[in-house]
């Protein structure tokens, strides 16, 4: 191959072309970025940016000497906007056809809208400096949207002195994912702070004085944030042969199409660990998955399945919550280690007979780990978790 294309400029897209670098691809390597900035890391922008604790400089994810000691075919500013199977190329919005033998896509995800104008999301770098130069003592923000992002941001505000409001469609936040005792105690932390948490409520669209609810009541607002989850950047994609169904559909490789592969948010894989397609929005994963498709582009012969145990993290207010495995669909849970009442815990989660997934609150890195290995081998539940501390919560 003497010409690969890397389409999306941030994690997973950096961790590929660094890949097929350091792999020996000497031949043009362009990497296509919609956003003008040089590719920056995107956990701290609900946490440490948008908190004024580090600037935006902090953020990079390579210095400028690194980047150039790729030599890359750099365009920044420039979103793809379409792709020719047949052709082997990539049409960006300036005009350029940009030829390739090998094609990585990692274009990620955009932040969901609602109806209505001027709401805040949470997504690029942009978006938190435009947020951040909002908040302050006595703003009235409305946060719509109670997941991990939307916590985050109403945690901060709420530490920067901003009367917060906080929306969410289910009765528990993040029930879905974690569990109903756990989403339960994440709810307490925002109202032990005087944070107003509305639960069970849907919000029509965004207004000039605040929100409207489904059931006609306005909130009123100075600014409002929706962070009510992502869209994977596949439009582009449209007509191109690519199968696309919430991402880019890939196999258990990676690979979309012949020579073509995905990486990051954007993919959606099938990960034989687990034995189900998953589409993943951690930055751990996207690095990881960058790396894993740009070797197996570069080694068809010697290609290996992607199949990580997916990790992430938050902060929110004085809790540091911490996970690995899969924990959608989970049919239990059961604290393993420490007290849920003390928000210092270790609980284990199962789907079928297996353990699938962890999540600690409170806790060292080295209190969860061996749950990760545990999820690795695919350990049986009965043998991994009841013979040590049961406590089951239930599902």
């Amino acid at each position: 191959m003497r010409r690969i294309v890397v389409v999306g400029a941030s994690a997973a897209g950096l961790a590929a072309a660094e890949t097929l670098r350091r792999e020996g691809y000497d031949g043009t390597l362009t990497l296509v970025g919609d956003e003008p900035h040089p590719p920056y890391d995107r956990p701290p922008l609900s946490k440490q940016l948008l908190a004024a604790e580090w600037e935006s400089g902090r953020l990079a994810l390579r210095t400028p000497a690194d980047l150039t000691a790729l030599d890359l075919d750099l365009r920044l500013g420039v979103p793809a906007t379409g792709l020719r199977l047949a052709d082997s190329s990539v049409g960006l919005a300036d005009g350029c056809e940009v030829p390739y033998d090998g094609l990585i896509v990692a274009t990620g995800v955009r932040a969901r809208r609602l109806p209505g104008e001027g709401a805040h999301v949470l997504r690029t770098l942009d978006d938190a400096l435009t947020l951040r130069d909002r908040l302050g003592p006595g703003l009235r923000l409305v946060v719509v949207g109670a997941g991990f992002l939307g916590a985050e941001a109403a945690a901060v505000a709420w530490r920067l002195g901003a009367e917060v409001t906080l929306l969410e469609p289910a009765p528990v936040p993040l029930a879905h994912a974690v569990g109903t005792e756990v989403g339960e105690l994440l709810t307490r932390a925002h109202l032990e702070r005087g944070v107003d948490l509305r639960c069970g409520v849907s919000v029509r669209e965004v207004t000039e004085d605040g929100v409207r609810l489904a059931d006609g009541e306005v909130i009123e607002a100075d600014e409002v944030l929706v962070a009510v989850g992502s869209l994977p950047n596949t439009e582009w994609l449209e007509g191109s042969g690519l199968t696309v169904g919430d991402g880019v559909v890939c196999d258990e490789y990676c690979e979309a199409a012949r020579n073509v592969y995905a990486a990051g948010d954007v993919a959606r894989w099938y990960n034989p660990l687990f034995g189900t397609a998953m589409r993943i929005e951690h930055r751990t994963n996207a690095a990881e998955q960058g790396m894993a498709a740009a070797r197996n582009l570069l080694a068809p012969a010697a290609r290996k399945p992607f199949a990580p145990v997916p990790y992430f993290w938050s902060d929110q207010y004085d809790m540091k919550i911490q996970a690995y495995g899969y924990l959608r669909g989970h049919d239990e849970v059961a604290v393993v280690d420490g007290d849920l009442g003390e928000r210092r815990f270790v609980a284990a989660y199962r789907t079928g007979d297996r353990v699938t997934g962890a999540l600690a609150v409170g806790m060292p890195p080295k209190a969860i780990r061996q749950w990760r290995q545990a999820i690795a081998s695919g350990a049986m539940w009965d043998e991994a978790v009841r013979r040590q501390q049961p406590s089951p919560t239930g599902a």
